[in-house]
């Protein structure tokens, strides 16, 4: 098989020489624990101190990873990328809050979204975090099996109205809706959830797509008892495989609290669990498949899977997705070569998207290869522009 993610030039066609030299500066600052430590406790401060620091945060980290602060302002990077047969999934990336004001907006930003992909190509997807929608502590007591309060109940009713709103905009508008996943202690609830929305909408196609974490032992007999469920009550599975975003959280939770770590053992069992759930749902051509996937090898195998198979490359129940601001030797050679691709675009005001800013440099820093793979790239193509 040809390696077509070597491929610089069609990776980095859309960037400036600036904007390539911005890429390799933040990643070699990523690179290193304890600049990340640092800057997060200085930034942090910095926000909670109202100190004039935005403007720095959106020249640099923010406009690599963040797509912008409004839809409109992420419109002309969409259509930029979509010229490559680059798509984008508008994210509105705000986490940790926990009101019911913030949940409603978060309802109201995922149907404009819907809305947006309606209309526009270039938009394949509308995506939603479980707990933009519904406090952490509730999904994490329904999972635990817990009674909930008079209050509480009334609060989980809340969570499920917004779930079936979303879900029917995007059936009524046919707009495929990803939901993304979060930590295994509150995340049954949320599948019994999703569940629900995929037995309700997913009938005639994948509407309604849940996110599987593969860095959890568990999550393949998951899918396989899923998949059954789905043949048994007539609906179609659809699912976005990852690695997953919350590993040393989950480890050190279950040391804390002496149960069975939920993450695979080691790199090599998380990737090998990916890879058979991948080749699993292309086994049972009956579901749709969204391949979220920084891993060189994992993507090469998913190609030659296709190819075995003699599916098309544009097939609409395949799709290879990475985050915007990284891995663009992957995204942009996939699209050259005619599969279906799309960036999840991060957006929101900069003060709000920081606790996703963060955890995306913490990531990056705890996956080393992940960060040397992207300045080992940056660092060829800026060599062979200044050969030109």
């Amino acid at each position: 098989m040809q390696k077509i993610f070597e491929d610089t030039e069609t990776a980095f066609a859309l960037m400036s020489d600036a904007e390539l030299d911005r890429a390799y500066f933040l990643f070699k600052m990523i690179k290193s624990e304890p600049l990340v430590r640092i800057g997060t406790a200085i930034t942090n401060f910095a926000l909670k101190a109202h100190l004039p620091v935005e403007q720095l945060i959106r020249a640099s980290v923010f406009d690599h990873f963040c797509g912008g602060v409004t839809e409109e302002d992420c419109l002309p990077t969409i259509e930029k990328m979509y010229t490559k047969n680059v798509h984008s999934i508008l994210d509105y990336s705000v986490e940790g809050k926990e009101e019911e004001e913030q949940f409603n907006l978060a309802l109201e930003k995922t149907l404009q979204n819907i809305n947006f992909a309606r209309e526009k190509q270039s938009i394949p997807f509308a995506v939603f975090k479980p707990t933009g929608f519904g406090k952490f502590s509730l999904y994490q007591k329904v999972t635990e099996g817990k009674a909930l309060t008079s209050e509480e109940s009334i609060e989980w009713k809340k969570v499920v109205e917004r779930y079936n709103t979303v879900c029917k905009a995007a059936y009524d508008n046919d707009v495929p809706l990803l939901i993304d996943a979060e930590e295994s202690w509150m995340q049954d609830a949320a599948d019994e959830l999703i569940e629900r929305m995929m037995e309700k909408y997913n009938t005639e196609k994948a509407i309604v797509l849940n996110t599987l974490q593969l860095y959890r032992w568990d999550r393949l007999d998951y899918l396989k008892a899923l998949h059954q469920r789905a043949i048994e009550k007539g609906f179609i599975v659809g699912l976005k495989l990852v690695r997953g975003a919350y590993m040393e959280k989950e480890r050190e939770r279950a040391e804390r609290k002496g149960y069975p770590s939920p993450i695979c053992k080691d790199k090599q069992a998380t990737d090998v669990n990916f890879d058979t759930a991948v080749k699993y749902m292309m086994d049972h051509n009956d579901m749709t498949l969204y391949v979220g996937s920084h891993n060189d090898l994992s993507n090469y195998k998913a190609i030659e899977l296709i190819e075995k198979r003699g599916i098309s490359k544009n097939d609409q129940h395949i799709w290879f997705g990475q985050l915007y601001g990284m891995s663009a030797h992957i995204s942009f050679n996939l699209a050259a070569a005619g599969y279906n691709v799309s960036k999840y675009m991060p957006y929101g005001a900069v003060r709000d998207v920081m606790p996703y800013l963060i955890r995306r440099a913490e990531e990056n820093t705890s996956v080393a290869g992940q960060t040397n793979r992207e300045l080992s790239l940056l660092k060829a193509e800026r060599n062979r522009r200044k050969k030109l």
